[in-house]
C-alpha cells in the first residue's frame, strides 16, 4: 500500500459524472444539509448535527485528520453542478499489515436513489486498488440500510458475515453490523 499517493497531496478524483475533492469551509451550507437530517444518519454510527457552527467545526477535523493521515474524507459533486456539495465519501481505518481500508458514505437526502453513491464507490474503488495498491476493501453496514448493500453489491463487494452486537455507534447503543468486502483479486 502506498499511502503516500493518499496524504502527499489531496487526491482529486474524476468520472464523466462525479468529481470527488476535499470539502472546504465555503461548502459549510451543503455539508450542514447532510448532518443536519435526521433520515440521512438513521443507519450509521454519527449522531445528526443540528448546529452550523457544529458542522464548520468538523470541516476542520476533516483537513486534521486528513494531516494525522487517519482518515480522507472527499466531498462528492456533480460534474454539472460542481459547487455544489451533494455527499461525502470516506478512507478510514488504513491497515498497512494487511492493506486493508475500510469506506463509508452518505449523501445529501434529495441526491438518494440517483446512482451517486454507486459511481463514487466505484471512483473510490479503482483509485484505492490501482493508485494506492490497495488489497482489501470493506464497509459495515448496519442490517436493515438495504440502500447501503445495494450500493456495495452493484460495485462487486461480497457479504461475509453479520457480527452481531460487535460495537457501539454513536446514538444506536450496541449494534449488529454486515461486513462487505472487495478484494483486488476480486476485478482483476
Amino acid at each position: 500500500m502506498n499511502i503516500d499517493v493518499i496524504y502527499g497531496q489531496f487526491p482529486i478524483l474524476k468520472s464523466d459524472k462525479l468529481v470527488l475533492k476535499k470539502v472546504e469551509e465555503s461548502h459549510l451550507d451543503d455539508v450542514f444539509a447532510i448532518y443536519d437530517n435526521d433520515n440521512v444518519f438513521e443507519y450509521c454510527g454519527i449522531i445528526p448535527k443540528h448546529n452550523k457552527a457544529t458542522v464548520k467545526s468538523m470541516i476542520g477535523h476533516f483537513e486534521r485528520d486528513y494531516n494525522k493521515r487517519s482518515s480522507v474524507k472527499w466531498g462528492i459533486f456533480q460534474q454539472e453542478d460542481p459547487g455544489r456539495l451533494v455527499g461525502i465519501i470516506e478512507a478510514m481505518e488504513f491497515n498497512q499489515k494487511v492493506n486493508s481500508v475500510t469506506i463509508g458514505y452518505f449523501l445529501v437526502e434529495k441526491s438518494w436513489g440517483q446512482g451517486i453513491a454507486t459511481e463514487a464507490v466505484r471512483i473510490l474503488v479503482d483509485f484505492l486498488f490501482r493508485d494506492v495498491g490497495v488489497n482489501r476493501i470493506q464497509a459495515e453496514v448496519m442490517p436493515a440500510n438495504d440502500g447501503s448493500k445495494k450500493v456495495l453489491l452493484k460495485n462487486g463487494f461480497s457479504y461475509e458475515g453479520t457480527l452481531r452486537q460487535a460495537t457501539l455507534w454513536s446514538g444506536k447503543g450496541v449494534v449488529d453490523l454486515e461486513i462487505y468486502s472487495l478484494l483486488q483479486g476480486d476485478v482483476s
